[in-house]
């Protein structure tokens, strides 16, 4: 016996930042929708992160208006938990109609009416709008560089849970973003010997003038950026809101033990080569981190603002003996590595929206937000609509005009009677 369909104006795929977000603005229209999340909401924060992580930027900052972080000074860094339990709080404060435990399997568009099939684990639904709201991190990527058995472990960043986990011996962490850094940070600080493979990355201030770097962004303009740099669309920001927030020093983790590498290139025979760029990449580091810097300094002065001056921000370290003349090869089994942590970031997965919605190469074909495919709209991409759009805050100004699209459309089929 078929199914019975349930009937709603929008579908929304995903609870985590992007779909309580999407349902708040969809309530404030008085749009009739459904969230639809797979586990729990925010069940990425909970399970897919290391134990000690915390939010990168302030409480302050990193939240949607509507509410804030309880038990969490304003300038300190909310850990996993605290945020999965800020946007169960928040879905609760805004009645949004979440459904866990709901996978979706497929969506494709009616044929001859409007709108859309939403098949799920627990019944179709026919919608005439859907948002993917599954963010950026649903397939976690590691480059095919080091064969099965090289090594007894190698695991993505994303499994990773804290020291205890891995075997004994040496560990080799590739990635030079927030969760690379972070995680080669705790390793050492347990007593690990860990290589580091830095590639290219942004190396912001975690404070300056007594601001953190979030608002030196904001004020700047920064975070409204519509397009990266060219050849930055995939740099890594390496910025830590651990141990109460510091800035990331590649000179410091290398004074502390940690050996920092090239990018990591190729593996043979249990060896593992390196690229000849570890220098360019921490001094293009340095150098956005003086940029920003020096931009800051500027608007201090053109707006008079009573900021206390830290010339030391500007002073670098001497360049690590690791830097000046770098490892090209590491013999694993030499070196006693027993683990790799591939902090190598994600690929989006949407084989369930079988939709018009892509360009050749799979990423979504879309505009602020607002598909190819007419109906469909995505949520929480990186560089969405600016440089903050996959940031917490970010994702909350987006929504809000996918939202508005959506009203708009409704108001047209509405008046055409359909």
């Amino acid at each position: 016996m078929p199914s019975e369909v349930t009937e709603v104006d929008v579908v929304v795929v995903g609870a985590g930042q992007a779909g309580v977000a999407m349902s708040e603005h969809l309530g404030a229209h008085g749009i009739p929708h459904l969230v639809l999340e797979r586990d729990r909401i925010a069940e990425r924060w909970r399970t897919a992160r290391w134990d000690s992580l915390v939010a990168n930027g302030p409480a302050w900052h990193d939240r949607f208006p509507g509410l804030e972080f309880e038990g969490v000074a304003p300038d300190a860094f909310a850990s996993k938990e605290q945020v999965a339990d800020y946007f169960v709080a928040y879905a609760q404060k805004i009645g949004a109609p979440v459904r866990c435990g709901v996978e979706v399997t497929s969506v494709r568009r009616h044929t001859g009416r409007p709108g859309f099939r939403v098949e799920t684990s627990q019944g179709p639904i026919d919608a005439r709008f859907v948002v993917a709201a599954t963010g950026p991190f649903q397939r976690p990527l590691i480059p095919p560089i080091v064969p099965d058995g090289a090594v007894p472990v190698q695991i993505h960043s994303h499994a990773y849970r804290n020291p205890g986990q891995l075997p004994e011996g040496a560990v080799l962490v590739v990635g030079a973003g927030s969760s690379g850094v972070q995680i080669a940070d705790e390793l050492r600080r347990s007593g690990r010997r860990v290589f580091l493979s830095v590639g290219p990355h942004d190396r912001p201030p975690r404070q300056y003038r007594g601001r953190d770097f979030c608002w030196w962004l904001g004020v700047l303009g920064l975070w409204d950026a519509e397009t990266p740099p060219q050849g930055a669309e995939h740099v890594t920001i390496a910025v830590s809101g651990a141990r109460g927030g510091h800035t990331v020093d590649f000179r410091e983790l290398a004074a502390d033990g940690i050996e920092l590498l090239g990018l990591t290139a190729s593996c043979a025979d249990g060896v593992l080569r390196f690229a000849p760029d570890l220098a360019a990449n921490i001094a293009a580091g340095d150098a956005k981190y003086l940029a920003l810097l020096r931009a800051a300094d500027a608007y201090v002065e053109r707006n008079g603002l009573d900021l206390p001056q830290e010339p030391q921000a500007h002073v670098l370290g001497p360049e690590p003996d690791c830097v000046a003349h770098p490892r090209r090869e590491l013999d694993l089994a030499e070196a006693g590595v027993t683990s790799i942590v591939w902090a190598t970031g994600y690929a989006t997965d949407f084989g369930w929206l079988e939709v018009d919605a892509f360009d050749p190469s799979g990423r979504p074909h879309q505009r602020r937000g607002v598909s190819a495919e007419p109906g469909v709209y995505f949520l929480g991409l990186p560089w969405q609509s600016r440089r903050g759009s996959s940031f917490i805050w970010g994702v909350w100004h987006d929504a809000r005009h996918i939202a508005d699209h959506i009203a708009t459309q409704r108001a047209y089929l509405a008046h055409g009677g359909d």
